[in-house]
């Protein structure tokens, strides 16, 4: 499983990767940040109630163009609070969608990202960056990641009650015009896309997950060779 690459505490007043970060106290901050185009209520929202299209325009602009140079797609990215400051954590999948990101290739795009919001600001510091791939609970966060997992478990949460409910586990059976079908407890369940606030895939386990490679197979005896 890849971990996610996390870049050293990004501290104000700083030269990293030739950028300067500028002295900013935390009033400051807020004050940059409510008239940043970065809203300042995404910028305290928990990291997992987010989709593609949560992402702020202002930060998807200085993020996107970084991955896709690196041939890799943006799948959520989001401006959060972590115990050290602010947290950017970016999630980027290969364009196969196969969560295939080598933890190096990671680092690199960090950098990179790293880079270009130095450069824009509207970024409380000290800020700690993450770049990781979707991983084994996939994050879907794109209609692309739900038709790619029709036929899987999902879990997910609605941005408000649907059916006096907000949290949902099944069978993705089918995802069509913009209105997801999920199995959940013996029936389907219809929930539209834009009403859902955070979604994974669930891994299923198998018992190749907890057992090692299987010993190689004896060469077979050339012939006037002893066995």
């Amino acid at each position: 499983m890849l971990l996610p690459w996390t870049a050293p505490p990004r501290a104000a007043g700083k030269v990293d990767f030739g950028s300067t970060f500028l002295f900013l106290d935390l009033d400051e901050c807020r004050d940059r940040l409510a008239a940043a185009p970065i809203e300042s209520e995404r910028a305290t929202r928990k990291a997992t109630e987010t989709m593609y299209r949560d992402i702020p325009q202002a930060l998807r602009e200085r993020i996107e163009p970084v991955v896709l140079d690196h041939g890799f797609e943006l799948v959520d990215a989001e401006l959060g609070r972590g115990p050290g400051g602010a947290l950017v954590r970016v999630v980027i999948d290969t364009a196969e969608g196969d969560g295939r990101v080598p933890i190096e290739r990671c680092a690199q795009v960090s950098r990179e990202i790293g880079t270009s919001l130095d450069a824009a600001g509207g970024v409380p510091t000290p800020y700690q960056l993450e770049v990781s791939s979707p991983g084994l609970d996939r994050r879907l966060a794109r209609e692309k990641d739900f038709a790619a997992a029709r036929g899987r478990e999902v879990r997910l949460e609605t941005r408000r009650p649907l059916d006096g409910r907000r949290r949902f586990r099944g069978e993705l059976v089918a995802f069509e015009g913009g209105v997801l079908r999920l199995h959940v407890d013996g029936r389907d369940v219809a929930i539209p896309f834009d009403e859902v606030a955070r979604a994974n895939q669930v891994y299923q386990f198998t018992s190749a997950d907890f057992r090692g490679s299987p010993p190689p197979s004896p060469r077979p005896a050339a012939p006037g060779e002893a066995s």
